[in-house]
């Protein structure tokens, strides 16, 4: 167990809230730029996953003959995975380091499509799925944590959400492309970004924050140096970053029994909340069979798909979109507007992926990798990880089952629950813009100031 935290311990000399005079203004540079590129690479490598067995769930089972039940281990198998490797992240990650952990995810992810490329019966599918979904889990906790790290604080917000918009660009490349070649070909396509980010991690730095927690501080000093530009002052960050870890790095390193003491217990209740409430809003339900989906409310699923795609962009309300999805369904139950309500259905299924997108598709990720000390980010990282892969597992597995039962009932299950994540959100989430990490963490309550 780790030593109590004294005020005085950890309390910085002067304050963490920042003079405008004694800081320089955020720039980005193209390191930084470049850096983010490689690693929301990562990120591209996720949509994919997620993405892929929607396309091809026609073309998939038809050619090697598989039941509902085989397709559905198929689609879920890919959170399994994930589940695992997201348990496995916060401590990889800090054994090795962030971007060591990137590149490792890849070497599964590489060996995962392969599998599903040369498969001819549907255990090496899965074989396949599962290893992608291992890599997955381990990207969807280092990939927002490292842009986090490595960002100034009037940058983080933006870049952050980078890793979401490529997850969706990563589905919608996807979806685009499996409407016209076949699933062989597409999990060849799959590896293409996986070998784009292993070949960028040779080159990016290494998370300044990483380097500090290790102790690696000359390193340290040459990275944040690479990242801000040859010519900017990095001494203020510089010692803030070196005080605050030195005051963590003097005490025990944190274990996930120690997440569940009450300093912690803000953060954990919102990063595990957002998380639960993410996946229980049904997006997975929705991204991995939103071609079944169309062909159920008699719309095509080829013509939807390539909607999805353009919708991606921009739209608000996932609770609207869920609700409108499940009046399509009450309509047909009920023989009215009989010709409109596949359109109803198309512009429920739009309406929820596009809000998605901008809002609680990135959300939960930035705000996870924000809220938690470095000490501590390991272990509540995994943690709040796999809670969200669990959740999606619930929901990929189950779903076409919850469609045979009810279909009106399923999409407005889902919008109650989008519904309740408005109020969390308001009500609990803190405002993070405009802070370093070491500040907000500060601001909900790791320790009194």
């Amino acid at each position: 167990m780790r030593g109590e935290i004294d005020e005085a311990d950890l309390a910085p000399e002067t304050s963490l809230i920042k003079k405008e005079n004694q800081e320089p203004s955020a720039t980005t540079t193209t390191t930084l730029l470049f850096t983010t590129l490689v690693a929301v690479s990562g990120s591209f490598v996720f949509g994919s996953a997620i993405g892929y067995s929607s396309p091809v769930q026609s073309d998939l089972t038809k050619d090697l003959n598989l039941s509902v039940a085989e397709y559905s281990i198929f689609g879920s198998i890919l959170t399994i995975g994930a589940m695992i490797g997201a348990a496995m992240s916060g401590r990889i990650a800090d054994l090795i380091g962030r971007r060591a952990t990137m590149g490792f995810s890849e070497m599964f992810c590489i060996l995962g499509w392969l599998a599903i490329y040369l498969s001819k019966v549907a255990v090496w599918l899965d074989v396949g799925r599962f290893l992608v979904g291992y890599g997955m889990g381990v990207l969807s906790f280092v990939i927002p944590v490292y842009i986090a790290e490595i960002t100034p604080k009037e940058l983080r917000g933006g870049f952050t959400t980078v890793h979401q918009l490529m997850i969706c660009l990563g589905v919608s490349v996807t979806y685009l492309l499996g409407s016209f070649i076949g699933w062989r070909i597409l999990a060849l396509i799959g590896i293409i970004p996986c070998v784009v980010q292993m070949i960028g991690l040779f080159i990016v730095p290494e998370s300044p924050r990483w380097l500090a927690k290790v102790g690696r501080w000359e390193e340290f000093e040459i990275a944040l140096q690479r990242l801000r530009g040859e010519s900017a002052d990095t001494s203020y960050e510089s010692s803030e970053i070196k005080d605050y870890t030195k005051r963590l790095t003097d005490l025990s390193e944190g274990s996930l029994v120690d997440l569940f003491q009450p300093r912690y217990a803000k953060s954990l209740f919102v990063g595990v909340g957002l998380m639960v409430l993410q996946q229980f809003g049904g997006v997975n339900g929705i991204a991995f069979y939103a071609s079944s989906i169309f062909e159920s409310a008699g719309f095509s699923s080829k013509i939807g798909m390539i909607a999805m795609v353009v919708v991606q962009i921009s739209a608000t309300g996932t609770c609207i979109g869920c609700f409108l999805i499940g009046l399509s369904f009450s309509l047909q139950v009920v023989s009215l507007f009989s010709g409109e309500t596949s359109y109803i259905a198309l512009t429920g299924v739009l309406m929820y992926t596009g809000s998605f997108s901008l809002g609680m598709g990135g959300i939960p990720w930035v705000i996870m990798s924000e809220i938690f000390p470095i000490d501590i980010k390991g272990p509540a990282g995994s943690l709040v990880t796999v809670v969200s892969w669990i959740g999606s597992w619930i929901i990929s597995f189950t779903f076409n089952f919850l469609m045979n039962w009810s279909p009106t009932g399923t999409f407005y299950v889902f919008a109650t629950v989008c519904g309740v994540t408005v109020i969390f959100v308001a009500k609990l989430v803190p405002e993070t813009k405009g802070r370093t990490l070491e500040e907000i963490q500060y601001s909900i309550g790791y320790v009194q100031l």
